[in-house]
């Protein structure tokens, strides 16, 4: 009995998962083709190198037209438009939209050059020939007004180029691979799976397919290929190793030879205290035991340590293997596994914890809907934990950017079927949500606003947030309805909403123009002034609100009004939707001058006209900025001197200092 090792302290379980999570499972990255990649993991953020549509594209049948001939065109005076031709998709446009024209076209279609909007065809009459030198012509009675950009996806409005597509961490599903195809890309860089060497042990132990003894006592090998499925579930990559019996040095053997080649090393059987289990000897003596014993049924006899590499093994892995034993009954062994080590496979493979195919959620908005039709209504989700009344139920709201964009996808999480007697859904409403996948795991942070280099690579060092770019005067109005955590601002605002400020940047802002400024602009003078093509950013953009008012400030010097300026500037109100759209407009030279940041046109090696800087700030909802992510981000932007965390915003002066252009805000100066 001197030889007995007896479980005299076992620990918690909370001990053994602090154990576990101790030990380094973590492989290294690795670039996958995309048609390998379902089910990976992202390693570092993907951003957007095109646009996507590459071009402005009806989103209707109907007539390409020019806004301005069909305004005051109604039922009772329509406009009479002469028929030139009609663009198909995936032809390319062979007409021509000039003054009082128009041509069919097909949804999808690239816009022919002159035309800026689509009537649909519902909306238009056949009604003969044309009139003048179009007298053979068919010609079209428009009978309602369009202005300009109605029925037109314009380039880059599902994802624009430079904005970030998807984030690291990011588990790859059917609908985020649409996505990445959709960008051109054909490789991603993903996390590596653990590799994870699986040794069942006991002389009694015999591999299915063989001949069994039962006069013996032989059984067959249940634990191998039951940990190797849970292993493969959990995202790890298994190997089997034949099972070991008792014998001490083939154990030792054993388990070296699996160290060297694994990441984690499973053992099952062997691990309780008999004089003739010799693991625990052989982890002692071979690497570092951590525990022996776990408080937990079924379960008790668990091991957890480390052992040494030879010096044979492969470098790149480190000096030592992750090693777990469980216990030698399959149930046993089954509910350890689950219980303990999928859930550090899955940390070191990037997965998610699994879910349910479908939850019970809470609208965080009010809906409308009464047209009378079943509604699929694709929903994002937002985990806020338990509120005062102990309501855990994720926070429910919708998300749809029209049925040609790929990005809502990513940005939902499931399906809320709306019946068609329902019209409206109130807040706090209880819902059903129909999960994409059963893998989904919904944001832990929720952001809304600007779009903005900095912000993006902040982004990468939180634990999987969503961000939606929808502009700081949109990011306000959302973070007043109170969906999300945060909403990020950029320039002058005219919304009064109650929020915390977190912290923030400032980055320069101007024109950016060719490398080395062929045509000498100066300033915002120059674009009234001169015949130069311009492109812009929409009214919800900081940028444009910079813009708007700097153009004001022009005006008033002078005593001019500026929707008059504005109308003088060539392409001010062709706009593009993200902060990288109008500088490569610039550098394919579809525009003589786009509005955009120094950073911006650095990387793009464009030339940079500065017209001053634009304070970018963090702001969370007031009853939200204790909250676990909140306060993680808050720290990481360094404005939060209070904050429990050991993030003191050198991240972002990391960050900010790799930008051209960008420096901290006054008041967040350490």
């Amino acid at each position: 009995m001197s030889d007995r090792k007896e479980f005299r302290d076992l620990a918690t379980p909370e001990a053994a998962r602090e154990a576990i999570a101790s030990l380094d499972l973590s492989p290294a990255p690795e670039t996958v083709p995309l048609r390998e990649a379902r089910g990976r993991v992202l390693a570092e953020r993907v951003d957007a190198a095109i646009d996507v549509p590459g071009f402005d594209r009806a989103s209707m049948d109907g007539y390409a037209v020019r806004a301005r001939d069909t305004f005051d065109a109604d039922e009772a005076d329509p406009a009479g438009l002469d028929l030139v031709g009609a663009v198909h998709a995936g032809a390319a446009p062979d007409v021509t939209v000039e003054p009082g024209t128009c041509a069919e076209i097909s949804t999808g279609a690239v816009m022919p050059d002159g035309a800026d909007a689509v009537v649909m065809v519902e909306r238009t009459d056949e009604v003969g020939g044309g009139d003048g030198d179009n007298e053979d012509s068919t010609r079209i009675a428009v009978r309602t007004s369009v202005a300009p950009g109605d029925h037109v996806m314009t380039a880059g409005t599902d994802i624009a180029a430079g904005g970030r597509a998807l984030g690291p961490g990011t588990r790859l599903t059917p609908r985020e691979i649409g996505l990445l195809s959709a960008l051109g890309v054909d490789e991603v860089p993903v996390r590596g799976r653990p590799r994870v060497g699986i040794v069942s042990t006991g002389d009694e132990l015999v591999r299915p397919g063989d001949e069994l003894d039962p006069d013996r006592g032989e059984i067959y090998d249940v634990n191998s290929t039951t940990i190797a499925a849970g292993v493969e579930e959990a995202g790890g990559d298994p190997v089997l190793y034949p099972h070991a019996g008792d014998d001490y040095d083939e154990m030792e053997r054993l388990l070296r030879r699996a160290a060297d080649e694994c990441d984690l090393v499973l053992s099952s059987g062997s691990t309780s205290a008999s004089a003739v289990d010799v693991i625990y000897r052989v982890i002692e003596a071979r690497g570092e035991l951590l525990l022996h014993g776990v408080a937990v049924k079924p379960g008790k006899p668990m091991l957890v340590g480390r052992l040494d590499r030879t010096e044979e093994a492969d470098d790149s892995r480190g000096s030592e293997s992750a090693y777990i034993g469980l216990p030698g009954y399959p149930v046993s062994a089954l509910t350890i596994f689950r219980t303990f080590v999928a859930p550090a496979i899955r940390e070191a493979a990037g997965q998610p914890e699994p879910a349910t195919a479908s939850v019970e959620g809470r609208m965080g908005v009010g809906e409308r809907y009464g047209e009378g039709r079943l509604r699929l209504m694709p929903v994002g989700l937002l985990d806020l934990g338990a509120d005062a009344a102990g309501d855990d139920r994720p926070l429910v709201y919708p998300v749809d950017k029209g049925s040609g964009a790929t990005t809502s996808l990513v940005e939902a999480d499931g399906v809320v079927a709306v019946d068609p007697d329902t019209e409206y859904l109130d807040v706090g409403e209880t819902v059903s949500v129909d999960l994409f996948s059963p893998d989904v795991r919904p944001p832990t942070l929720l952001g809304v606003g600007e779009d903005d280099p900095a912000l993006n690579r902040l982004l990468d060092r939180l634990d999987n947030p969503r961000y939606l770019p929808v502009g700081s005067r949109e990011g306000l109005r959302r973070l007043r309805d109170g969906v999300p955590d945060v909403a990020v601002t950029a320039g002058p605002t005219d919304r009064d909403v109650d929020a915390a400020e977190l912290g923030g940047w400032t980055r320069e802002w101007g024109l950016v123009v060719p490398d080395g400024n062929p045509e000498g602009i100066e300033g915002i003078a120059d674009l009234i002034d001169r015949d130069l093509r311009f492109r812009n950013r929409p009214t919800v953009s900081g940028l444009r609100r910079s813009l708007d008012a700097a153009l004001d400030d022009l005006a008033a010097g002078r005593d001019a009004d500026r929707r008059e300026l504005a109308e003088d500037i060539d392409g001010y109100e062709r706009t593009a939707k993200a902060f990288e759209s109008p500088a490569r407009a610039v550098a394919a030279s579809d525009a003589d001058a786009g509005l955009g940041l120094r950073e911006t046109a650095e990387r793009l090696g464009c030339g940079f006209v500065s017209l001053g800087e634009q304070s970018v700030v963090v702001r969370a909802a007031p009853d939200r900025v204790d909250r676990g992510p909140v306060a993680a981000l808050g720290a990481e932007l360094g404005g939060d001197d209070d904050a429990d965390t050991t993030a003191d915003g050198a991240a972002l002066d990391a960050i900010l200092a790799d930008l051209p252009g960008y420096s901290r805000n006054s008041r967040n100066e350490p």
